[in-house]
């Protein structure tokens, strides 16, 4: 029996896919690499010296590091749980909204609701910063037209108010992402299955709860996990609004904020790089820890949705 021919190996798939593994590894492989190794050195005596966990222990045991690190880490799941249970809803909800066929100028407003997120983090928060302000803003103005001028209270100056302000600052630049992507999700549908619907008296309201949203439900699944690693990379917004040390008194402290001022230093901080790469590979590890839990436990269940 004569050997079957062998199979060319496809030299074009390198060609085309070099270019993009090389930049990617310029600027995101070698990167964490370097963080990874630098989080177990530490510098004694003007050298690096390997000292293997040792920079995880001061992280967890120092309270000087510890109590920091566990301020930022409850932050920032607290300004992950606001995006989850505000902007992702409200962005299902004007997909919904936007893609009904009897909606007029929905063009429109697709566009009004997704300009904020092309917007620099500078303007949006110190444009908000200026909103807020008690003594030059314009929000105690508007609320005091429909009088409500009651309730207002400086709520980027108040620690208890601080961070949920943020993080709905946050929702107000970035719901017009998932808003676009659920959006999508809703005219791939096939019409073959809304006809189906139709024909079975399903329709409106209850259309969308029995038949849309199951079929969407893989791409919200995507759009939470895309939610949980933007929210746990987050720094610009708390950078600008609040600054470095991200007041009042830590209570808007993330994760992002709490390692620029570890690696870099600030005002009377001195910077420290290996603490700061110690600090990094915690959030690159809950950040993998969670696309993990997504992968293997959520998008497994999702794909019986799937169509």
């Amino acid at each position: 029996m004569a050997a079957a021919p062998k199979r060319p190996f496809r030299w074009h798939i390198v060609v085309f896919l070099a270019p993009a593994v090389l930049v990617y590894s310029a600027i995101m492989i070698l990167p964490l690499a370097g963080t990874l190794r630098l989080s177990l050195f530490r510098n004694i005596d003007q050298s690096q010296i390997f000292v293997g966990l040792a920079n995880f222990r001061t992280l967890f045991g120092d309270p000087n590091w510890s109590v920091g690190f566990w301020n930022a880490l409850r932050n920032n799941v607290w300004f992950f749980i606001i995006h989850m249970i505000v902007q992702n809803p409200i962005g299902v909800l004007l997909a919904a909204l936007l893609s009904s066929p009897r909606l007029r100028f929905s063009a429109f407003y697709r566009t009004a609701i997704f300009v904020p997120t092309i917007l620099s983090f500078v303007i949006v928060g110190f444009a908000w910063k200026l909103i807020l302000s008690p003594l030059w803003g314009v929000a105690p103005n508007l609320m005091d037209l429909v009088g409500l001028k009651s309730l207002f209270t400086p709520w980027l100056g108040k620690e208890e108010y601080a961070l949920t302000t943020l993080s709905l600052i946050s929702v107000w630049q970035f719901v017009g992402i998932p808003m676009m992507l659920i959006y999508a999700a809703l005219l791939s549908i096939p019409e073959e299955v809304i006809e189906a619907a139709e024909c079975d008296g399903i329709t409106g309201t209850s259309q969308f709860w029995k038949i849309k949203l199951p079929l969407i439900l893989p791409s919200i699944g995507i759009i939470s996990i895309l939610t949980f690693v933007g929210n746990f990379n987050a720094f610009d917004l708390i950078y600008t609004a609040q600054g470095a040390l991200a007041g009042p008194n830590y209570s808007t402290d993330i994760l992002g904020t709490f390692l620029y001022r570890a690696f870099f230093g600030f005002q009377l901080q001195v910077g420290d790089p290996n603490m700061g790469a110690a600090i990094a590979t915690m959030m690159f590890l809950i950040i993998l820890g969670g696309v993990c839990v997504y992968l293997f436990l959520v998008q497994t269940r999702l794909r019986r949705y799937q169509f």
